[in-house]
């Protein structure tokens, strides 16, 4: 993929460092596989605000991704790749030669054209996918499955991918892009190759209207509140407020809010990084 940074032919154009989209192939999505997805504003269902800095943006149409790829020995053709509002990667849709048609996360590299298949005894080849007992050790992979038949749960972020280190047993040894280690069972499923838009993290929206655009509103900052509102208002002049906390009164930047009896804890063998 790449960048292009823009002209400071204006204030909001001096900092935007935007996507060149080089990749995507069509602006129209299939329309069999999208649905319309309501937007809360921030509101429940009485009306009151329950989550602050929501509301606004660009109408959205969802695209229906196929996590499982439970649609074994049936191979498929890349039709078209897309962009989706929803989520920071690309999609891909596949024409499967049945006649159906599903999204999947694009890989990084992927082809109009190209031909994909899942299930066990497939080729460990760029967008197959296939249980983790099957995949060559080293492999990157993405749309990593943590519990069988369940779909994708790890690695499905612009550029994100893991590592399949080694087996142990009826387990799988996956490094994660956090830097945590655990072990998957060898039954899970897994999508060979990195997720694509791998320079996502590298784009500047270079005005605050983008932001609104994508239904982000103004956040205020807690030391400006006034103490009635939060933890880390009030004061005199610009008063730090102490520890980090939230609006709750939970300090924040560095405390762990993992539950230390999580039934999953026993998979992982190292934690991510700090």
């Amino acid at each position: 993929m790449s960048l292009r940074k823009f002209k400071p032919t204006t204030p909001g154009t001096r900092e935007r460092i935007g996507n060149t989209y080089a990749e995507v192939t069509t602006n129209v999505p299939e329309k069999s596989l999208t649905a319309r997805l309501r937007t809360s504003g921030g509101r429940n269902q009485q009306g009151r605000m329950t989550m602050r800095y929501l509301g606004g943006g660009n109408k959205k149409l969802y695209r229906i991704i196929d996590f499982k790829r439970n649609k074994p020995v049936v191979p498929a053709t890349v039709a078209t790749v897309e962009y989706d509002p929803y989520r920071t990667a690309f999609i891909a849709l596949l024409h499967y030669a049945d006649g159906e048609k599903r999204y999947i996360l694009a890989p990084d590299g992927i082809k109009v054209g190209m031909k994909v298949v899942s299930g066990p005894g497939s080729a460990p080849e760029l967008g197959n996918a296939l249980p983790l007992a099957e995949i060559p050790l080293g492999s990157v992979i993405h749309n990593v499955e943590m519990q069988p038949g369940k779909g994708g749960q790890i690695a499905r972020s612009a550029g994100t991918n893991a590592q399949l280190l080694s087996r142990d047993g009826k387990f799988a040894i996956v490094k994660l892009a956090s830097g945590e280690t655990r072990l998957i069972l060898l039954t899970c499923l897994a999508t060979i190759g990195s997720v694509s838009n791998p320079d996502h993290s590298l784009e500047s929206l270079g005005k605050a209207g983008r932001s609104r655009h994508r239904g982000r509103r103004p956040r205020t900052r807690p030391v400006a509140m006034n103490p009635v509102d939060h933890p880390m208002g009030g004061g005199e002049g610009r008063a730090t407020g102490g520890h980090p906390r939230s609006r709750s009164g939970k300090k924040s930047k560095g405390l762990k809010t993992r539950y230390p009896k999580k039934a999953s804890n026993k998979f992982i063998i190292s934690k991510k990084k700090k």
